[in-house]
C-alpha cells in the first residue's frame, strides 16, 4: 500500500460558501493508497509520521484537483483547420479534421490539462465513424491514454441518431443538396454506422469491462436533443436508472436550439426532457445557455446539474449563459473547457479567471456576480458532482480521494503582493500553469517540475506530429471539399430558422433568462 505525506506552505481545503473556504497554513495531509487519511499541519503531521516520504517543498499553495466537466478532443478544431464560426455552420467546419491516432490524440490535451491541475475529466467522445467493434475498440484506446497518464476519465460516447448536422433530417438535407454533393454528403453519414442498440450496448460493454477500475467512470451522452429520437430518450432515462448512471446533455447552447425545441415540442428543451423522466441529480447539461426563468427553477426542484463553457460559448458566439440566475437558485454548476479555452489550450487556471470575470453585471451588490470560491467550487466540488466520483472528489478531507495540486508560491506573489490580499483571491487571479509544480491523482504524482511521470511527452507528440506529416487521404480530400461546398447551403438552411419576434436579442447578459 502506498502512503505519503504530502506538504504545503498553505492548503485550500474546500470551499464553505460561494465567498468562505477553508485553509491551513503549513497545511499537509497524509494519503493511503489514493484515500486522503489524516489532515493538518505538516509539523503536527510529520512528527507523528517520521519515515513517510515526503512530497512538496513547503513552498506550494495545495489545491483540490480540478475538474474538467466537458471535454470533446485532444488536438483543437483550429489546429485542425476548423475556425471559430458560429456553431451551426462549425459544425460543416468540422469535417476538415484529420483522422487521427485516437490514443496520441487524447494525450494531447491530457498533457493540457494535467498540467494546469486538471485531475479528472468529462470526455464526450462523438463522430466516431464505423461499426461497433471498430467505436468499441476506439473507445479503449481512448481510454487507455488516461489510464497510461494517470488521470481520471469519466467517459462517454454521445448518442445521436437523427439530425446529425442541421436541425432537420439527414436525408431531406441530401435531398436539398445539388446532385454533385449529394453522393459525398451521403458517404459521410454513412461513416457513421451504430444504431441506437449498438450505442446503448456499448454503454454495457464498457460499463462491464471498465466498472471496477479506480480512475475510469462511463456514463450515458445523449447528444442533445436535435440528436436524439424519442426513442433515444427514453433508453437513455431507463439505462440511467439501471445503472444509477450520470448523464451529460448539451442543451440550448445557441437559440437556434432553443427555436428547435419550441418547433418540436412546442415548448422549452427542459421541459421537454422532463416529459422522458431524464431531469434529476444524474443529468447534467452542458452548456444551457438559451435557458429561460422556468427551466432555471425547473432544474434546480429536480437538483439537476448545469456544466458552464464560458470560452467556447464566446468563440462560437453561442451567447453568455445565465450563471449567476443559475447559482442564485442553488443549482450545482460545473466548469468545462470543450474543445479548447480561450487560449485555445486546456488551462483551467485561465477558465475560472474567464468565468469571474464574464459575468460581472453592473451594480454594487457583491453577491450578483461570481465569487472567489464560488469559481473555485465549480472547478472542483461542482465538476465532481457531475460524474460518478460525485462526492468522493473535489476536496481535501479524510475518506476523499487524494488529487490535488501544488502551485509555487513564488509564481503567484513574486516580486510583491500584499500580504492583506486572501488567499485564494491571489491563486484565482494570479496563479498560471507554468507555476503548477505537482499533480497527484489517487495519490500518485503523476507530474512533477514540468515532467509527466508515467508517459513520455516529447515522445508522444513526435509520433503524433510524424503520423500528420503524410499526404491527407482521398477521404479526407473529399471531406475537405465538401466542407468547403456545403457551407453556404447550410447558412441558407438557417438563414430564417428563427423569428425575431420569437427571441431577444442574443446578447443580454444582465437580465436576458
Amino acid at each position: 500500500m502506498a502512503t505519503s505525506l504530502i506538504r504545503s506552505r498553505a492548503m485550500i481545503t474546500r470551499t464553505l460558501s460561494a465567498t468562505e473556504w477553508e485553509e491551513i497554513a503549513d497545511g499537509a495531509l497524509i494519503q493511503e493508497d489514493g484515500i486522503i487519511t489524516a489532515t493538518g499541519t505538516y509539523d503536527d503531521l510529520h512528527r507523528r509520521h517520521p519515515t513517510l516520504a515526503v512530497v512538496g517543498t513547503g513552498r506550494e499553495v495545495m489545491l483540490p484537483g480540478f475538474v474538467n466537466g466537458h471535454h470533446h478532443v485532444g488536438l483543437t478544431p483550429l489546429q485542425l483547420g476548423s475556425p471559430d464560426m458560429p456553431l451551426e455552420l462549425w459544425f460543416v467546419t468540422r469535417m476538415v479534421a484529420r483522422t487521427l491516432n485516437v490514443y496520441l490524440d487524447t494525450l494531447y490535451s491530457a498533457f493540457e490539462m494535467i498540467g494546469s491541475g486538471i485531475t479528472t475529466v468529462q470526455h464526450l467522445h462523438g463522430w466516431s465513424p464505423g461499426r461497433l467493434p471498430e467505436v468499441e475498440a476506439r473507445s479503449a484506446e481512448l481510454i487507455r491514454a488516461y489510464e497510461d497518464i494517470g488521470m481520471r476519465v469519466s467517459y462517454c460516447l454521445a448518442l445521436r441518431d437523427q439530425n446529425r448536422l442541421v436541425y432537420g433530417a439527414d436525408q431531406e438535407l441530401v435531398a436539398s443538396l445539388p446532385p454533385a454533393l449529394r453522393g459525398p454528403m451521403q458517404r459521410w453519414f454513412d461513416r457513421f454506422q451504430l444504431s441506437l442498440e449498438d450505442n446503448l450496448d456499448l454503454f454495457r460493454n464498457l460499463h462491464r469491462s471498465h466498472g471496477a477500475r479506480r480512475r475510469v467512470k462511463v456514463q450515458l451522452a445523449p447528444a442533445n436533443l436535435h440528436w436524439c429520437s424519442d426513442r433515444a430518450l427514453t433508453a437513455m432515462a431507463g439505462l440511467s436508472r439501471e445503472y444509477d448512471a450520470p448523464m451529460h446533455m448539451h442543451l440550448v447552447e445557441t437559440a437556434y436550439q432553443k427555436e428547435y425545441a419550441r418547433r418540436r415540442g412546442g415548448g422549452t428543451a427542459v421541459e421537454y426532457l422532463d416529459r422522458f423522466g431524464l431531469l434529476g441529480p444524474n443529468l447534467t447539461i452542458g452548456h444551457g445557455t438559451w435557458l429561460t426563468a422556468r427551466d432555471i427553477d425547473r432544474l434546480a426542484e429536480t437538483g439537476s446539474c448545469v456544466c458552464h463553457n464560458c470560452s467556447s460559448n464566446f468563440r462560437l458566439r453561442s451567447g453568455v449563459a445565465p450563471l449567476n440566475r443559475l447559482e442564485a437558485a442553488g443549482i450545482n454548476t460545473a466548469i468545462g473547457l470543450d474543445e479548447a479555452g480561450i487560449n485555445d489550450d486546456r488551462d483551467m487556471l485561465q477558465e475560472m479567471r474567464l468565468v469571474l470575470r464574464a459575468h460581472r453585471v453592473p451594480g454594487m451588490d457583491p453577491a450578483a456576480v461570481p465569487q472567489m470560491a464560488q469559481v473555485l467550487r465549480m472547478a472542483t466540488i461542482g465538476g465532481a458532482r457531475t460524474t460518478a466520483w460525485r462526492d468522493s472528489l473535489g476536496t481535501l478531507e479524510v475518506g476523499k480521494g487524494c488529487d490535488l495540486s501544488l502551485v509555487d508560491w513564488d509564481g503567484i506573489a513574486y516580486p510583491y503582493l500584499d500580504p492583506l490580499t486572501p488567499l485564494l483571491d491571489a491563486v484565482i487571479q494570479r496563479a498560471k500553469s507554468s507555476a503548477v509544480r505537482t499533480v497527484a491523482c489517487d495519490g500518485e504524482v503523476i507530474y512533477q517540475d514540468g515532467r509527466f511521470t508515467r508517459v513520455d511527452r516529447d515522445g508522444a507528440l513526435k509520433q503524433l506530429h510524424d503520423e500528420l506529416s503524410h499526404a491527407l487521404s482521398d477521404d479526407e480530400v473529399e471531406r475537405r471539399k465538401l466542407s468547403k461546398a456545403l457551407l453556404p447551403h447550410v447558412q441558407r438552411f438557417y438563414a430564417d430558422y428563427i423569428d425575431p419576434a420569437r427571441h431577444e436579442p442574443f446578447y443580454r447578459p444582465s437580465s436576458r433568462v
